[in-house]
């Protein structure tokens, strides 16, 4: 059974940790070049598989940063004490989502590339 109070509560939860996500510079970076991208898509009026494929791209990017961050929050609990290897889960996020930057970062230049070629 679907309960409006209960839903509604959920957001609020997720919106809460869209704030604090937000706090990451990273985040922030990679929504500022979001939203550029979203410009793009607008101004060249992109075909629909190629907006699907850069939304997905910004989507993918976002969310392994959102769970970067968890990564390091429960990484920063456990710390050195219990583990040597803390510093290597913290290191292999962030090549998760610098590898995930540079996909779309490619992805994105190839789909953009004939747009601008064709300005010039």
């Amino acid at each position: 059974m679907f309960h409006l109070k209960k839903f509604v509560k959920s957001i609020s939860f997720a919106g809460r940790g869209l704030r604090s996500v937000f706090r990451e510079q990273n985040f922030r970076i990679q929504i500022l070049f979001s939203i550029i991208v979203i410009f793009f898509i607008i101004i060249f009026q992109l075909k629909l598989w190629e907006t699907i494929v850069l939304l997905m791209m910004i989507v993918l990017v976002l969310v392994l940063e959102i769970i970067n961050s968890i990564f390091e929050r429960i990484v920063d609990i456990l710390e050195p004490r219990v583990h040597p290897y803390a510093k290597n889960i913290k290191d292999m996020m962030a090549a998760a989502v610098l590898v995930a930057s540079l996909g779309a970062l490619i992805v994105g230049c190839l789909i953009f590339w004939p747009y601008f070629r064709g300005l010039v």
